[in-house]
């Protein structure tokens, strides 16, 4: 189990969503206020930041909560962690891959609208905002959970190719 690559791949997806979940994804600063937005796993909150950028206080802003991306988040790190579990019965592992490509796909999905609409429209500024390591962190994801998804499909091949000689 432990020893299979595509449990090291999908370990690794684990570990990359639970990052996600505690660090910065997207902020973006107003020049003139110095006011600056930061969406995480959990909320987009304003701050106020002085001259050396430091936080000084809470900004102006309404903050607004953006569960959906940690529940998006948790759902696909509880999705590879079972996946993981299930090395006895590939072609599970094979549904359990592909419906976590689509929680994946949503947590992108998810994440682009509030980090380029909700987010960039609290602050008025000439450029997109700049975009952290969590932002990353699902498209890292996605490409473990490709890989583990092509080594389990190379398994269950080599399975089904020892049936054919018996």
């Amino acid at each position: 189990m432990i020893q299979r690559i595509q449990s090291v791949f999908l370990f690794l997806l684990v570990v990359a969503m639970v990052s996600m979940l505690f660090l910065p994804l997207w902020s973006k600063t107003d020049a003139i206020t110095r006011e600056t937005v930061v969406l995480s796993a959990w909320n987009l909150k304003s701050t106020i930041l002085n001259a050396e950028g430091e936080p000084t206080g809470a900004g102006t802003l309404p903050g607004r909560g953006t569960f959906a991306i940690g529940l998006l988040a948790i759902a696909a790190a509880a999705i590879a962690a079972y996946e993981i579990f299930q090395y006895k019965r590939r072609l599970n592992q094979m549904k359990l891959g592909l419906l976590n490509t689509l929680v994946l796909a949503a947590l992108i999905g998810t994440t682009l609208y509030y980090a380029l609409y909700v987010g960039a429209d609290m602050v008025q500024a000439d450029n997109n905002g700049s975009y952290h390591a969590g932002f990353y962190m699902p498209l890292l994801a996605l490409l473990l959970n490709a890989l583990a998804n092509r080594f389990i499909k190379r398994d269950e091949d080599l399975v089904r190719s020892v049936d054919r000689l018996r």
